[in-house]
Formats: structure tokens, C-alpha cells, sequence
């Protein structure tokens, strides 16, 4: 993570903080305001309370994260498909580090760490970039994974684990056996697994292996003190513990990335059993909601998306989501009549959990502007003919009160056999222009 903070620093691409700003609300108001502003990563140098460096923003762009993987982000759907192909080829591993090349280690408390305090009405300091790594007790697989963890004291954590995760099942299979479930919490890991924690991958995949093939190198591996894992060597803070068997505590209220305050929920209780960082450790701090966040599962989800729909319908030229992940946006090149038809119902079969809306638009919409998209439901879909509506069904699964469930399918493609009617105007060379020979700042 730091190798790649160094090359945005080189690039004049890393913004610094050195005045000293509050870990309570002051330091998630600057990430907000300047991310708005400017959508660079930030380094906040002096934190209150504590030694450490804090970095916020560094996957927030598209274009960062296509970087990392070495893809373009103009066609990030195909090229991360055909990158997962030729990874699943590579002979990438995960090899034990070399003594004398791993990063020095300290260890410390979770007090010490940027105890961190985000939204008005949040019950108290989160971590919340914080990558889970564990095991599945009958498999050993490994799983990555993002849960948020409200900090109680040095030895408790009281983590959200949802519905469905794949971690979550580890623990009740763990709770079946009576036994408490092992884990590492990596605060700054390789930055490929960033990208692989957050992407719904088959259950069978070992996400750090899958991490590993993607970023084309073998990851380096360190062993654990408390516990029986190896965990990237670079990573700059590793908390371990484990998940108690049945036992569940009061957690939040707090400001999730829906914009909304999940309320105070009988959650996961985690015992930290020690906490080790590298002498020079920079902590890793997500904005809720922020594009770091939100983006990650909108570039992983719509790259699902597609793989799952191209392999059944032809004429998929890309996927998005946006501009929030429940929506997901598709350009296709019709092929014939009731085509964008098939692809709506395609996708909600595809994903069950994040399209809870759906728009198919034809080749010539820019689907990254969502002012493209609206144009072109306003003026080639009508209301009342091609908006498909799906009762009594649910999809994201904090909709289980039913209060949100449906999903709505809308077709903003032309009328297959009146395309010619529908061709965009050009102004010749508008898009060539250069303003600079008509225009004096003078």
C-alpha cells in the first residue's frame, strides 16, 4: 500500500495534512470536503491521540483501481474478466517472507491505533478498513472481507457480520462446533487484495491466492503470534483475535455507506489477543459511503454482472453501477425486438442481492454519466410500456423488513426497427477542438 502511496506522492497526486486535526468527526469533515473537491488521497500527518499517520481516499477513483490491476478504466468489465482468466493461469503464490526482509514489527494496543469517530451520530470510534482474513473451519480456505468493527476496549471488538457473507458462515459453522473462530484484521494489505475482499467471488476461492494471481506476484507471508494464520507481510497493522461462539453484544447506531444509521443491533463479538504493526505503520482510514468505499463494490459487483450475462445473451458491450451500486446500468448492441427485455431479467437473475434497479441502454449512451443515461430513458423508453416493475421481491438484505423490496427493470433502448430514426446528432469536430487557439485568458 505504501509502494503505491509513494507513486501517487510522485505524481503530485497524494494531498498532506500536517496541522493537527481531531480523529472525532474534524478528520472524516476533510476527507468529505476534499474528496468533493479535489477526489485525491489524503495523509493526514498528526492525528490526536495517537502516533500514526492516517491515509484516507487511496482506492477513490476508478482510475486508481484500473491502475493497480494494470487495465484500462474505460472497459474495466472486460478487461477484469479476461485479467481473471489469465490469472487463474499464473503460478503466483503465497511464499513465507524472508527474515531479514520483513518489515520491523512493534507491538501495541488498539488505543494506540487512530481510534476514529465518523458520522454525528455514531456510538463511538470504528474501524473501518479494516480486511478480515480467516479460514473456513472444515475447509481451510481462506476468505477476505470487509466488516465494520466498533472499538469497545483493547481486547473487544463488536463487529457487523451480514447476512449471507462468507465469513458469517464461517463462524456458525465455527459455533456449530462450539468453538471460536480465528481471524486477522489487516489494516493496509497489498493493494490487490483490497480489490478481491470486496468482489463476490465463487465460496471456494481462496481470495488471498485469487489476490496473488491478480497483482501478478507471489504475496509474502508472515505468521501470526496469537494465532494459527499468515498474513501478508507488508501489511502495516494486523489486529488478531476471534469471533466468540454465541455470544452477541450491543453494536452501533452508525452512519453505513447507504447514507443511513443502521440502529444498535446484537452483534459479533471479536477478542483481540494482540496487535502488531510495523515500526513505521501508516493506518488505513474508508470514509463511509465515500467513493473508496462505495466504488470498490460498484466496479465488483458490475464486473460480476457482466461475465454472468455475457455468457448467456449476446450484444453486452459493458456494466456499471451507478450512480449508487443498488443500480446497475447496461449498454448493449441490440441484436433483435425484446432484446433489452432479456437483459433486465438476466440481471436480476444474475445478482440477487445488489440490482435492485436496472437500465439497458443501446451502444451510443455514455453510461457513466448518469445525465447520458436519464436522456436516454427520457427520450426512447415510454412509462408505461417499458418500465418493468417486480413486486414482493427482496434484494439488498438490509431490505428484510420488506419496507424497500421490488426491483424495476427500464428499457431505454430504441425501438429495435426504427433505429435509423434515432440517430444522435454531431457537431463535426466538437469533440476535437481545441478551445486554447480561440480563447485568450488575457
Amino acid at each position: 500500500m505504501r509502494s503505491y502511496m509513494n507513486r501517487l506522492r510522485d505524481k503530485n497526486e497524494l494531498m498532506e495534512v500536517h496541522r493537527e486535526v481531531d480523529p472525532r468527526h474534524e478528520l472524516a469533515a476533510v476527507t468529505s470536503a476534499a474528496h468533493k473537491a479535489w477526489g485525491k488521497p489524503i495523509l493526514f500527518h498528526k492525528v490526536k491521540g495517537t502516533t500514526l499517520p492516517v491515509l484516507t481516499n487511496i482506492y477513490g477513483s476508478r482510475q486508481r483501481l484500473a491502475d493497480i490491476l494494470g487495465i484500462s478504466p474505460e472497459n474495466f468489465c472486460k478487461e477484469w474478466n479476461e485479467l481473471a482468466n489469465i490469472a487463474s493461469t499464473r503460478e503466483s503464490e503465497l511464499i513465507p517472507s524472508k527474515p531479514d526482509e520483513t518489515p520491523a514489527l512493534v507491538d501495541c494496543k488498539l488505543s494506540d491505533l487512530p481510534l476514529i469517530t465518523y458520522s454525528e451520530k455514531d456510538v463511538g470510534p470504528y474501524f473501518t478498513s479494516a480486511m478480515f482474513l480467516a479460514k473456513d473451519p472444515e475447509t481451510g480456505v481462506r476468505n477476505l472481507s470487509f466488516h465494520r468493527s466498533m472499538y469497545v476496549s483493547d481486547q473487544e471488538l463488536r463487529c457487523r457480520l451480514a447476512p449471507k457473507h462468507h465469513l458469517t458462515i464461517y463462524h456458525e459453522k465455527a459455533e456449530k462446533a462450539g468453538q471460536p473462530l480465528e481471524a486477522a484484521m489487516l489494516i493496509g494489505p497489498p493493494p490487490a487484495s483490497f480489490l478481491t475482499a470486496a468482489a463476490p467471488l465463487p465460496y471456494d476461492s481462496d481470495e488471498l491466492l485469487v489476490a496473488a494471481q491478480l497483482s501478478g506476484e507471489s504475496i509474502e507471508m508472515r505468521p501470526c503470534k496469537h494465532i494459527d494464520l499468515m498474513v501478508p507481510a507488508s501489511t502495516e497493522i494486523v489486529i488478531e483475535g476471534r469471533f466468540l461462539p454465541n455470544i452477541r453484544r450491543p453494536e452501533g447506531p452508525f452512519g453505513e455507506f447507504m447514507g443511513y444509521y443502521t440502529p444498535e443491533g446484537n452483534n459479533a463479538v471479536f477478542e483481540v489477543l494482540g496487535v502488531t504493526r510495523r515500526s513505521d505503520a501508516i493506518f488505513h482510514s474508508i470514509l463511509c459511503g465515500s467513493s473508496e468505499e462505495v466504488l470498490t463494490l460498484e466496479l465488483s459487483v458490475a464486473a460480476n454482472i457482466y461475465q454472468r450475462i455475457s455468457a448467456v445473451l449476446p450484444g453486452i458491450v459493458d456494466v456499471t453501477c451507478h450512480p449508487f451500486v443498488l443500480h446497475t446500468v447496461v449498454k448493449i448492441r441490440q441484436q433483435y425486438e425484446g432484446h433489452a427485455r432479456q437483459v433486465l431479467l438476466a440481471v436480476f437473475g444474475a445478482e440477487p442481492t445488489w440490482a435492485k434497479m436496472c437500465t439497458v441502454v443501446d451502444e451510443d449512451v455514455d453510461i457513466y454519466d448518469m445525465d447520458d443515461v436519464t436522456w436516454a430513458t427520457l427520450t426512447r423508453s415510454r412509462p408505461d410500456k417499458d418500465v418493468m416493475i417486480i413486486p414482493e421481491t427482496p434484494s439488498f438484505y438490509r431490505d428484510e423488513e420488506k419496507d424497500h423490496w421490488g426491483r424495476m427493470g427500464i428499457d431505454a433502448t430504441v425501438p429495435f426497427h426504427r433505429r435509423a430514426e434515432f440517430e444522435r446528432k454531431k457537431v463535426p469536430g466538437a469533440d476535437r477542438v481545441n478551445l486554447g487557439e480561440y480563447f485568450s485568458r488575457s
